[in-house]
């Protein structure tokens, strides 16, 4: 007789899913608004693979903080407008200071600060939060949960420390090759 295992994920393994998720949707979104704008494909993000982990952090922010304003949409909607807005400004700061490259500019933007933010994407950034926080993030907790439920324990605590592994190579692939010792490596 097959004993069935009590083993669960902890709250670290779950939030390395979410991350590694949502950082990856954060790519298709931003290859999909690239695709809009350019009319063609354009390789967004810090890194080699189809990830951008600003979306994996910014997921975390709301999950792990903002998340207790779920009922108070209003007030949701200005914290992550300020709040995104301020980890965007000093993400690309810290960015540009490090490779001396911008990932974005918003050159132009109807009351842009010093290029890095503007009042457009503080209110994305707003709106999209709420909409993160009512309906995307439980409707995919809920497929998360059910996949997890559906696979076994060891297999999923194997493949996250295996995507995490490979992004953190990633990450410093990806550094090597901005600060120019990997040199011109295309993709």
């Amino acid at each position: 007789m097959k004993e069935k295992s009590n083993k669960k994920l902890t709250k670290f393994q779950k939030f390395s899913i979410y991350f590694l998720f949502y950082a990856f949707l954060g790519w298709i979104f931003e290859e999909i608004y690239a695709l809009i704008v350019t009319h063609t494909f354009v390789k967004r993000g810090f890194l080699f693979g189809p990830i951008c982990p600003i979306y994996g952090y910014g997921a975390m922010i709301l999950i792990l903080c903002l998340m207790k304003y779920r009922k108070k949409p209003i007030k949701l909607f200005f914290i992550s407008a300020i709040v995104f807005s301020a980890f965007e400004y000093i993400t690309d700061f810290f960015l540009q200071s490090l490779f001396g490259i911008r990932w974005w500019d918003y050159t132009g933007e109807f009351l842009n600060l010093n290029t890095r933010i503007s009042l457009a994407f503080s209110l994305v950034w707003g709106f999209g939060s709420v909409i993160f926080i009512k309906y995307l993030h439980p409707f995919i907790n809920k497929i998360i949960g059910k996949l997890i439920k559906k696979i076994p324990v060891n297999f999923t605590i194997i493949m996250t420390r295996t995507f995490m592994t490979i992004m953190f190579i990633d990450t410093l692939l990806s550094t090597f090759r901005y600060i120019g010792l990997l040199g011109n490596i295309p993709f």
